[in-house]
């Protein structure tokens, strides 16, 4: 077994969601079964989610932390000429703050929260607990990898992983000019008052959740409108009583992306939804 995969190994075993890259930094490139999208699965990378097949030839979505899989004969000459071991950060729900250059690094230490670090060729991944879209070039020498986004396995690294700070979920957001308004015709009446939750049992808010990602899906026209319709919703059921969590957040925009939606798309309607709300 060569050392690549037992990397790769162990980080699975501890849930994170591990594959090969080549030298250069990039992922293998689609297998014969996968090219064209021939396989049904997502060799482009616009939507999330594992693919079926099992050669790693989609980059982030081929990350798994299956041994079987990364065992497996199909995976076993990408391993041999592997360069560098990379993983899903946010399959593993953690974002990495990719930081290119001193200058980024100085930047950083001045403005965000102390949190594991990792030394890099030429700067420091900040690691945070939670996850976010993923956006490149957010400043000078700064990157963000979380969703649909693969960053190199460098080692543990030191410290203590800090939650996902808002000014780094900032960062990912368009200058206010360029938001959209929120529609002013849409209005849903806000239930649990000064905090209060109003789930009697967990199921509560799952069905909630149910039937916000099948309205979704449902739609059949008017999928940016029915989109922040429902993100309206939602947030004015369970947006002030602290249930709704990324993992929620991640299922609505999921069902959002598979209608066409881009991840930017998504993230406008949650925040006009949350500035329509006062939230």
């Amino acid at each position: 077994m060569n050392n690549h995969l037992r990397i790769a190994l162990d980080l699975a075993t501890a849930s994170v969601p591990v594959l090969p890259l080549r030298r250069g930094k990039v992922p293998f490139g689609n297998c014969p079964t996968c090219a064209k999208n021939a396989c049904g699965g997502r060799p482009n990378m616009k939507t999330p989610g594992p693919c079926a097949c099992p050669h790693p030839c989609h980059a982030w979505a081929a990350a798994t932390t299956d041994p079987h899989t990364l065992n497996s004969h199909q995976w076993a000459t990408a391993w041999r000429t592997a360069a560098v071991v990379a993983y899903h950060p946010g399959g593993a729900g953690a974002t990495v703050v990719d930081l290119d250059n001193a200058a980024a690094i100085a930047w950083a230490r001045a403005t965000l929260p102390a949190t594991r670090t990792v030394a890099t060729t030429r700067g420091e991944h900040w690691i945070y607990q939670g996850v976010m879209q993923s956006v490149n070039a957010v400043r000078p020498g700064v990157d963000i990898k979380s969703l649909m986004a693969y960053a190199r396995w460098l080692g543990p690294g030191t410290g203590t992983t800090a939650a996902l700070p808002a000014v780094v979920r900032a960062l990912a957001a368009k200058e206010p000019s360029s938001v959209r308004k929120a529609p002013q015709t849409v209005t849903v009446p806000f239930t649990g008052q000064s905090g209060a939750c109003p789930h009697r049992t967990p199921a509560y808010l799952d069905r909630g959740l149910a039937m916000a990602e099948q309205r979704i899906t449902d739609a059949s026209s008017a999928v940016h409108a029915t989109v922040y319709r429902t993100f309206l919703a939602v947030l004015s059921t369970h947006g002030r009583c602290g249930c709704l969590t990324d993992t929620h957040v991640i299922r609505l925009f999921t069902a959002a992306q598979a209608k066409g939606e881009t991840v930017r798309h998504c993230t406008d309607a949650w925040t006009n939804a949350r500035t329509a709300l006062g939230l």
